[in-house]
């Protein structure tokens, strides 16, 4: 059964100091409802990442029901990370699709803002595997570690990437000027970017999304309307990065791609406009490649050229993107997909306004990409591919189911398969914390802190030592080996002295 878009609604994204996380998801519901052509729904499918720590409320989908009157409806919450948005609509999709409801409303929303940053980072960094966790990693730092493979991958330098991030991040806000639902609407210029704080290198603060409040919503029906969802794709991957087969693309990204272009029966080329997660400026290369709308490895050169403005050939974020709009984290996945039902009904600013657009793609990450979601979405009178047809989406993924427990010991020698050095680490830590992915010779890659807050080289020898549950890595030597053990020799003294002390 064909699944069509009714009714969309969205409250501004930004700071809400004075609102509930359920008045927002309301009136962003309350707007659908009224939008849609739809007299009644039948369930209620509510996305949200974390509003028992955010807020302090929780069962959200049923006061959500309670408050706009559909108490005794069906009433189900969705979560998977940051794409809980995202995966609740896919959730209301497939409730209309099997035939067991005709229409739906889906809600997703979060409220952030009220909390500190060191507190909104700790309770985002709960997504993050254990050990990594535990290690210091949060949200940026693994993302940092992601870019450097990137770069290094695809031997892109540090000067050439910075300069893509920086225009990406400038587009994003440009596009977000014309945006009334966007947090940011205010351009930056290349200089602002560059004299921003390094948050964990090489990353950047307009090179991160910020917290945010909102709530977005939609009507799914199996009643015709002029936009429908045609391919849907869902994917995961590995927990801890340190155990995924690839560190510079994400596969569970390039899952759910061949899931939702197979399902729509379109391929890269057929899409006019996409949302794409940009939580991180790299993500729009990274998610761009993995989603086969740019070359493979090229994506920054793209992004240089222009073609991913609105006017480009593949217009991406043309809303400002999750970096200007804002990143309510369990909204942003629906958000994306009321913005391109909105460009596909060309009632955006003329200026963000994709001429011609038929076919649309949101694009949401999960944690750290591993639970992923792809929607295709598009005009309802849209051509169709024959029979005949077969996708040309051609994206490798690869895997490894089995779970990896960690080692207790590997070789003392690896190589560094990426690195940061987080300038804002998580409470605790010191600043600044260097961080890296090591694959040890014994084949084993691990997640280390550098024994010296030091740069280093992506893809150099390093020395590994284990202290107590904690890797360290350090360059290549006898001396550093020496002056390690030595260290560590004279902490284990000092800690012991003060023992006594205290006796």
């Amino acid at each position: 059964m064909e699944v069509y878009v009714d009714g969309v609604g969205m409250v501004p994204f930004g700071k809400h100091p004075d609102r509930s996380l359920v008045s927002l998801m309301v009136d962003a519901a309350r707007e659908a409802l009224q939008k849609s052509k739809q007299s009644e729904v039948e369930a209620l499918f509510v996305g949200a990442m974390n509003p028992e720590e955010f807020t302090g409320e929780g069962n959200v989908a049923a006061a959500v029901a309670d408050a706009i009157e559909l108490a005794g409806l069906p009433s189900v919450r969705v979560e998977t990370a940051s794409s809980s948005g995202a995966a609740a609509l896919a959730a209301g999709f497939y409730a209309v699709a099997s035939g067991t409801y005709s229409s739906v409303l889906v809600v997703a929303g979060e409220k952030m803002t009220h909390l500190s940053t060191p507190k909104v980072t700790k309770i985002l960094a709960e997504v993050i595997e254990g050990y990594e966790r535990n290690s210091g990693a949060s949200m940026v730092a693994l993302a940092a570690m992601v870019t450097q493979a990137y770069s290094h991958r695809w031997g892109v330098s540090h000067k050439r990437l910075e300069k893509s991030l920086c225009r990406i991040a400038m587009k994003n806000h440009r596009n977000g000027v014309f945006n009334p639902y966007a947090q940011f609407r205010k351009e930056i210029t290349e200089e602002q970017y560059f004299n921003s704080r390094m948050i964990s290198y090489p990353l950047r603060l307009y090179d991160c999304a910020p917290i945010t409040d909102g709530a977005a919503a939609l009507v799914l029906t199996k009643e015709k309307r002029d936009v429908k969802v045609t391919g849907l794709g869902q994917g995961s991957d590995t927990l801890a990065v340190r155990h995924r087969t690839h560190l510079h693309m994400f596969a569970a990204c390039r899952s759910a791609a061949a899931q939702a272009y197979s399902m729509a029966r379109r391929d890269p080329r057929d899409v006019d406009v996409a949302e794409v997660h940009d939580a991180f400026t790299c993500f729009e290369i990274i998610g761009a490649e993995d989603l086969g709308l740019l070359d493979e490895g090229k994506g920054w050169r793209a992004v240089d050229r222009g073609r991913t403005e609105v006017g480009g050939d593949i217009p991406i974020n043309p809303s400002g993107g999750l970096k200007a709009r804002g990143h309510p984290v369990g909204a942003s996945g629906l958000a994306q997909a009321v913005e391109i039902v909105r460009q596909l009904r060309e009632q955006v600013d003329p200026n963000i306004q994709v001429k011609g657009a038929r076919v649309g793609l949101l694009h949401s990450i999960g944690g750290l990409a591993n639970n992923n979601t792809v929607v295709i979405i598009e005009k309802s009178d849209t051509p169709v591919h024959p029979v005949s047809w077969e996708p040309r989406y051609e994206r490798p993924v690869e895997i490894d189911r089995h779970h990896r427990p960690d080692p207790s010991r590997v070789s003392k020698e690896g190589i560094l398969d990426a690195y940061t050095i987080l300038y804002v680490p998580p409470e605790g830590f010191p600043s600044p914390l260097v961080l890296g992915m090591v694959t040890t010779y014994s084949g084993h890659r691990i997640l280390a802190r550098a024994a010296a807050p030091t740069t280093f080289k992506v893809g150099e020898r390093v020395v590994v030592e284990k202290e107590e549950d904690t890797f360290y890595f350090m360059r290549y030597g006898f001396t550093q080996r020496v002056a390690f053990r030595v260290s560590r020799t004279l902490r284990g003294w000092r800690l012991r002295l003060k023992r006594r002390i205290r006796l």
